[in-house]
């Protein structure tokens, strides 16, 4: 295998100018693959900008799939991101910094419809009662992790992209005073109920 071939076979199909979702910042555009020296090896790495961050990360072509890196997701996975948020939401009866660690996991694991199901779960129409400041904090990384990827796929404005999650929101099951959503018991506080009977 010559250099060329294995450098390209490290980039696994990226290129220059191509959008990709990094798991803990979101949609972001690969500027540049560039050769520097770490430590005296050569490294190539795929230069990425975070628009909305102005940030620039640089990783290791040979690291990115180790570290989630992927491509933009079909729409039919868009579609289906979307169908998730207007479903009826999921909370677990479990205590809130447990639950707001596995909403943190699902955010930064990168997958459209993790994301989408902490949208659904954490969203609050007007009718219904404040959310908690870290409540709203997750809600708002989600929605805007879900909203970008969406824009970037369906190649519309992000205003355009939040309307049409917020549209698909709004066709939720209601929530509230007289449609509770799902509860989901956690298997421990199962054994515990279970233990106590």
């Amino acid at each position: 295998m010559t250099t060329g071939t294995k450098k390209a076979a490290n980039r696994q199909g990226f290129k220059t100018g191509e959008s990709v979702v990094y798991p803990t910042h979101g949609v972001g555009r690969i500027t540049a693959i560039e050769e520097q020296e770490v430590a005296g090896f050569k490294l190539e790495l795929f230069v990425i900008f975070f628009e909305k961050d102005k940030m620039t990360l640089r990783v290791p072509t040979a690291k990115a799939a180790a570290v989630g890196m992927r491509k933009l997701s079909e729409s039919a996975l868009v579609t289906k991101a979307l169908e998730t948020v207007s479903g009826r939401a999921r909370i677990k009866r479990t205590m809130w910094s447990r639950r707001a660690q596995e909403y943190e996991a699902k955010i930064n694991s990168g997958d459209i419809i993790q994301i989408a199901e902490v949208v659904r779960d954490l969203y609050r129409s007007d009718a219904q009662p404040e959310q908690s400041y870290s409540e709203r904090q997750l809600y708002e990384a989600a929605l805007d992790r879900l909203v970008r990827e969406v824009a970037a796929v369906n190649a519309t404005m992000e205003n355009e992209a939040l309307k049409l999650v917020e549209a698909h929101l709004a066709k939720s099951p209601k929530r509230g005073k007289t449609a509770e959503a799902e509860v989901e018991v956690d298997a421990d506080l199962e054994d515990e109920q279970e233990e106590a009977a």
